[in-house]
C-alpha cells in the first residue's frame, strides 16, 4: 500500500473515510478482496506471496492499513513479511495500544513501514523508523511512503482533494473517491521529494496512481464507516494500469 488519504472524525454521517492505493510489483501474486477462510472475521486483500495483507476490516470492527516506508539504501535481508502485522492486529483481539507496545518489541524484524490500526473511533500511527505511536487526530490525512503527512506531491494533491470534497459535498460516492485515486498526472521536477531512487523514479512514483513497466497500482480501496457502524468497503482491482475488477461488501459492525 502507498497512499492512504483518509479522514477520521468530525463528519456529519461517516466514523472514517479511507480511500487508498496499494502499489506493487505486477508478478507478486494477490487474491482480490473477500472474507478470508482461515481468518472469517476479515475482510481485505491477500498478498499470497507472504499470506498477509495491506490493508483490511474485521466484522467486530478492527481496522489496519499498512506502507512501507521508502529507504533504498535499507537492508533487507532475513526480514519478516509487513503484510503480516496487518494480519496479526485484524486477527487479535489485543487492545491497539497493547498490540503496538508489542510490536515495538520486534520492529527491527521488519523493513521501514508506517501503520494505522485501532477502530472508526480511534485509529493510532506507529511507524518503525522513529518508534513511536500516537492516535490520530481528528481530520483530513495523508500516508505514503514517508511518515503521516510528509509533504511529498501525492499525499498534497490527495489530502487537499479529499478535505475539499468531504467538506462541499452532502453525500460521498465511492466512484468520486476512486476518480481521485486515478489521478496519473506526474508532479513537476521542482516538487519532487530526493529520497534517494534517482529523478526519473521519483518523477514515476509521484502520481496518486502509478503506472511503470513492472510496478504500479495494482489496487484501489474505498472503506466508509458510517455513524451506525455500517461498513462498506468497494476494492478495484487493475491488470498494468487498465481496470480489470470491483468487488463490494458492506456489513453491520458487530
Amino acid at each position: 500500500m502507498c497512499l492512504i488519504n483518509f479522514h477520521l472524525g468530525n463528519h456529519p454521517d461517516y466514523k472514517l473515510i479511507i480511500a487508498a492505493n496499494r502499489d506493487e510489483f505486477y508478478k507478486r501474486p494477490t487474491a482480490p478482496a473477500g472474507f478470508w477462510e482461515d481468518h472469517p472475521q476479515i475482510l481485505a486483500g491477500r498478498d499470497l506471496e507472504g499470506m498477509g495483507t495491506w490493508l483490511g476490516v474485521t466484522k467486530n470492527g478492527r481496522i489496519a492499513a499498512l506502507t512501507n516506508y521508502r529507504d533504498p539504501n535499507e537492508k533487507r535481508q532475513n526480514k519478516k513479511s509487513r503484510g503480516h502485522i496487518v494480519r496479526n492486529f485484524l486477527a487479535s483481539s489485543t487492545p491497539t495500544p497493547d498490540f503496538l507496545e508489542q510490536l515495538r518489541r520486534e520492529n527491527k524484524s521488519y523493513a521501514g513501514f508506517n501503520l494505522l490500526a485501532g477502530t472508526p473511533d480511534q485509529l493510532f500511527y506507529y511507524n518503525n523508523i522513529r518508534d513511536d505511536f500516537h492516535p490520530v487526530t481528528a481530520g483530513t490525512h495523508a500516508l505514503s511512503n514517508a511518515f503521516l503527512n510528509t509533504p511529498w506531491p501525492k499525499t498534497i494533491k490527495g489530502r487537499s482533494e479529499l478535505e475539499h470534497y468531504i467538506n462541499n459535498t452532502p453525500s460521498l460516492s465511492p466512484d468520486t473517491l476512486f476518480s481521485m485515486l486515478s489521478d496519473a498526472e506526474e508532479a513537476g521536477d521542482e516538487q519532487l521529494p530526493d529520497t534517494g531512487v534517482g529523478l526519473e523514479l521519483e518523477r514515476k512514483l509521484s502520481p496518486l496512481f502509478i503506472q511503470t513497466p513492472k510496478y504500479g497500482t495494482r489496487s484501489s480501496t474505498v472503506l466508509l464507516v458510517d455513524k451506525e457502524n455500517h461498513v462498506t468497503f468497494v476494492e478495484r482491482t487493475y491488470n498494468q494500469g487498465i481496470f480489470a475488477n470491483e468487488r463490494r461488501f458492506t456489513f453491520q459492525i458487530n
